[in-house]
C-alpha cells in the first residue's frame, strides 16, 4: 500500500484517512485489552493506549520518523522479494497465533535475514525456515555460523510453549526473563520459579533452570564477557595476560582462595574452577552498533542527525555544537557517511544494594549514540551499557585498567568494520568515533587525569587557575571569573565587591589537546591501589604543623608568583589519549547537569533564600570577608 499519506499535513484529508485505516489495522492485528502500542512522536511505540487516545496523538503529533513497516501492530515481513505478490497483513495457517509477539520479526531484524534464500540456492526447493529439513535435502552449501544460530532461533520460535499455545516457547522465555531484570531477582529465586511452574504446567515446555534459558537467549548475540582482574586495579587477565594466576604488579592471585606463589602445579590446574575475586562485565561494542543497522526500525534513526535535523544556526542537538562540527572540519571523510557513530561517554559510582551504610560502589559505563534524535537518545532503551566496574571502592585512577577493552574496539571502529545496511540493502564500511565523556567533577579527575581539587582546581585554567585560600572556611575560592567579561566590563573595576582588586587580564587559553600529549609524553603513572606513593595529607597533623601549612598558603598568593609547571600537576595520561582522534576534540569533557542543579543552584538558592542547613552564609564565610577587606556590610 503506498503510505506516502504518512508524510502529507496532518490536517489533510487523505491524511485523518490512513490514520483510520492504520488505526482498523492494528486493532484487528495487535491489539491487547482494546489496547495498542502507539506510534506517535511522543509515545514512540511504548506506551499502550485506547483508540481515541492513539488517534489524537497521531494528529497532534504525526507517526514517528521512519515507522513505515507497521511491525509493532501486526504486519509481518513479505517473504519473497516483492512486496506485491503478498499483501502485508497475513497470517500463515500453521503459524499465524505464534506471530502476535512478532518474535519472527524481532529474529530477522537481529539476524539481518530478511530473504528465506539468502544462504540456499534458489533450486532447492525446502522451507529454509526449518534447519533439519534443509540438511536432509540435496543442498551442498550450509548456512554459515550466524544463519544456523538464526534457523534454529526460529525453530524454537515455531515450538508452541504447549498445544494450542499462541505463544512460543522462546517468547515466553524472552518476557520471563525481561521481568527477571526488571524485578531484580537472584538466579536461585529465578530457577526456583521455573521449578513451580514446570510442577504445576507439566504439559508446557517450560526450561528447568535459569541456565537453560540463558543457553536459549544468549543466541541472540547479546550477552557479555567475563574478563577478571586484580583487586587492587593493577591489571585486567585481558588479552596477553588472559592466562596469568596472579597480578604481575603487585603480586595478588586472580583467585579468592590466596596466593600462587608456592604451590605445585596439580594446584595451579584446579585454579581455573575456583572463584575469581573481581571481575569485570565488559558488553562489546562492535556487534551493538552493527545491529542498529541491521533492524529495520533504528537504521533509518541513526541518519537522523543528517537527514531530519533542521539546521539553522540554533542548538538543539549536539549536532549543531561547535565541538561537533569542529570534528566534522577536521574528519571529512568521517562525516561524509552519516551512518558512521557518534558517541558520548558517561560514567559514575554508585551503591547497588539502596543502603547508604554498605561499602561497596559499582561504577557502569553507559556509550550514547547521537545520531538518533534527541527524543530518542536520551532515553534509557538507547543506552548502551559498555562495562560494569565492581569493587568495595571505586577504581579511581586505575579506571584505564578497566577501560582497555572498549579503548580497543574504539580504535577498530574508528578504521572500520563492514556493517550491512538492512534500509539501503548494502554493505558498508561502518565507522564510529567518541566525541566527549560526561561525568560530575571528582570522576573529571579519574577520567582527564587533571586533579580537581586544590589550588589548580580549574581543569580548563590549568595552571593559570586563580585561587585564593579562605583561611576561616578552611578552603580554596575561586575568584578569577571576570576575567571572561569584555575588556570594559565595569565589573572588572568593582574591588569592593568580588576579591579587593581589579581585574585586567584576559581569559586564559585553553590547552589544546596535542600539547597536553606532548605535555604527558614522559609522565609514568603505576595502577593499583598498593603502588600510590604515600600521601602526606592523609596523616593528622598537629596544631603547629597546620599553621605552617597556612603560612606556607599565604606565602604563595602573591601575584608575583610563577606558574608553576603544568606538566606536574596531571595525575596520570589519560587512556583515550590513544584514540588517534581524541587530541583534536575540543570538547572532551563534559559536566553533567544533575550535578551541577544539585550542588551549584542548590547551595545559591539555599543561600538567598536562608534556608537552615543549606545557606553558606555563616560566620565563617563573613570573616573571611574581613580578611579579605571587603563587603563591609556584611562583617560580623
Amino acid at each position: 500500500m503506498d503510505r506516502s499519506w504518512m508524510n502529507l499535513p496532518r490536517v489533510n484529508a487523505d491524511y485523518r484517512n490512513g490514520v483510520e485505516y492504520f488505526l482498523n489495522l492494528a486493532f484487528a492485528n495487535a491489539s491487547q485489552e482494546n489496547m495498542i502500542l502507539c506510534p506517535c512522536k511522543k509515545c514512540v511505540n511504548v506506551t499502550w493506549h485506547i483508540r481515541e487516545v492513539v488517534h489524537e496523538h497521531l494528529v497532534i503529533f504525526g507517526f514517528v520518523p521512519g515507522y513505515r513497516k507497521w511491525t509493532f501492530h501486526g504486519e509481518l515481513i513479505s517473504r519473497t522479494s516483492s512486496s506485491t505478490s503478498n499483501p502485508p497483513f497475513h497470517h500463515n495457517s500453521h503459524r499465524g497465533s505464534l506471530r502476535e509477539d512478532d518474535m519472527e520479526g524481532m529474529l530477522r531484524d537481529a539476524f539481518n535475514m530478511h530473504d528465506y534464500h539468502q544462504f540456499v540456492r534458489e533450486d532447492c526447493d525446502v522451507d529454509v525456515t526449518d534447519f533439519t529439513e534443509m540438511r536432509r535435502s540435496g543442498c551442498d552449501e550450509e548456512p554459515n555460523g550466524e544463519a544456523s544460530k538464526f534457523y534454529n532461533l526460529l525453530n524454537e520460535m515455531n515450538e508452541p510453549l504447549y498445544e494450542g499455545s499462541k505463544y512460543s516457547k522462546l517468547s515466553f522465555c524472552i518476557r520471563l526473563f525481561h521481568l527477571k531484570c526488571l524485578g531484580g531477582w537472584t538466579g536461585n529465586s529465578f530457577t526456583q520459579l521455573l521449578e513451580l511452574l514446570s510442577e504445576f504446567f507439566p504439559f508446557a515446555k517450560i526450561p528447568q533452570s535459569g541456565k537453560d534459558m540463558k543457553k536459549m537467549i544468549n543466541n541472540l548475540g547479546l550477552g557479555y564477557e567475563k574478563i577478571h582482574s586484580c583487586p587492587n586495579d593493577c591489571m585486567l587477565y585481558w588479552g596477553d595476560r588472559k592466562n596469568q594466576e596472579s597480578c604481575h604488579v603487585c603480586g595478588k592471585s586472580r583467585w579468592t582462595n590466596g596466593d600462587t606463589e608456592n604451590v605445585s602445579e596439580d594446584e595451579v590446574a584446579t585454579q581455573a574452577r575456583k572463584k575469581p575475586i573481581k571481575i569485570l562485565r565488559y558488553f562489546p561494542l562492535i556487534s551493538r552498533l552493527q545491529r542498529l543497522f541491521m533492524s529495520s526500525k533504528t537504521t533509518e534513526s541513526m541518519r537522523w542527525h543528517h537527514d531530519g535535523r533542521t539546521d539553522d544556526g540554533l542548538l538543539r542537538h549536539p549536532a549543531d555544537s561547535l565541538a561537533w562540527k569542529t570534528f566534522d572540519q577536521k574528519f571529512p571523510s568521517f562525516a561524509g557517511d552519516p551512518r558512521n557513530v557518534r558517541l558520548g561517554l558517561a560514567s559514575d559510582g554508585f551503591n547497588p544494594f539502596k543502603i547508604m551504610s554498605t561499602s561497596y560502589s559499582t561504577w557502569p559505563v553507559i556509550l550514547v549514540p547521537y545520531n538518533l534524535p534527541p527524543w530518542i537518545c536520551m532515553k534509557q532503551s538507547s543506552f548502551i551499557l559498555s562495562m560494569i566496574i565492581p569493587g568495595e571502592k571505586g577504581p579511581g585512577n586505575d579506571i584505564d585498567i578497566y577501560m582497555q577493552p572498549l579503548i580497543e574496539e574504539l580504535k577498530q571502529l574508528w578504521v572500520g568494520v563492514e556493517t550491512y545496511d538492512v534500509l539501503k540493502k548494502e554493505n558498508f564500511n561502518l565507522c564510529a568515533a567518541l566525541l566527549w565523556i560526561i561525568n560530575d567533577f571528582p570522576a573529571y579527575l579519574n577520567l582527564s587525569g587533571w586533579s580537581t581539587k586544590g589550588r589548580y582546581a580549574c581543569p580548563c585554567c590549568a595552571a593559570q587557575t586563580c585561587s585564593k585560600w579562605l583561611y576561616n572556611g578552611k578552603k580554596f575560592s575561586y575568584m578569577g571569573h571576570r576575567r571572561w567579561l569584555d575588556e570594559n566590563h565595569r565589573f572588572r573595576y568593582e574591588k569592593n565587591m568580588f576579591d579587593g582588586t581589579e581585574e585586567f587580564r584576559k581569559a586564559p587559553e585553553q590547552t589544546i589537546g596535542s600539547d597536553i600529549l606532548s605535555m604527558l609524553k614522559h609522565i609514568k603513572f603505576t595502577y593499583g591501589k598498593t603502588n600510590q606513593p604515600p600521601n602526606p595529607r592523609s596523616k593528622k597533623k598537629t596544631k603547629e604543623a597546620y599553621d605552617r601549612e597556612l603560612e606556607q598558603l599565604s606565602d604563595d598568593d602573591s601575584d608575583e608568583e610563577d606558574d608553576p609547571n603544568e606538566a606536574d600537576l596531571w595525575k596520570k595520561r589519560s587512556i583515550f589519549f590513544k584514540l588517534p582522534y581524541w587530541k583534536h576534540n575540543i570538547l572532551r569533557h563534559n559536566l553533567d547537569v544533575m550535578h551541577i542543579e544539585k550542588n551549584v543552584c542548590e547551595n545559591i538558592i539555599g543561600t538567598i533564600l536562608n534556608v537552615d542547613g543549606k545557606s553558606k552564609d555563616n560566620l565563617k564565610s563573613r570573616l573571611d570577608l574581613v580578611d579579605m577587606g571587603i563587603r563591609h556590610d556584611l562583617h560580623p
